[in-house]
């Protein structure tokens, strides 16, 4: 689902603890599959996709990358 607020559409993603987050897709960009080095990665746990903000922040989403990429496409 998304939402339409003053003309930007948010998209809707989960943190990895499972908190409800809106992105402007349009602050998006890149999107990183978390790097598994000797099973572990410095990230949260549950962590399945790392978005990277044009303002150079970047998220860490439940969600995988490939669902992310479908979700901001149709947003």
């Amino acid at each position: 689902m998304f939402w339409l607020i003053a003309g930007i559409a948010l998209v809707e993603l989960h943190t990895p603890n499972g908190r409800l987050i809106e992105i402007n897709p349009a602050e998006v960009s890149s999107l990183r599959t978390p790097l598994d080095i000797g099973g572990h990665h410095h990230l949260a746990p549950g962590t399945h996709c790392v978005i990277v903000m044009s303002n150079g922040g970047f998220i860490a989403v439940a969600e995988d990358c490939a669902d992310v990429e479908r979700k901001l496409v149709r947003g």
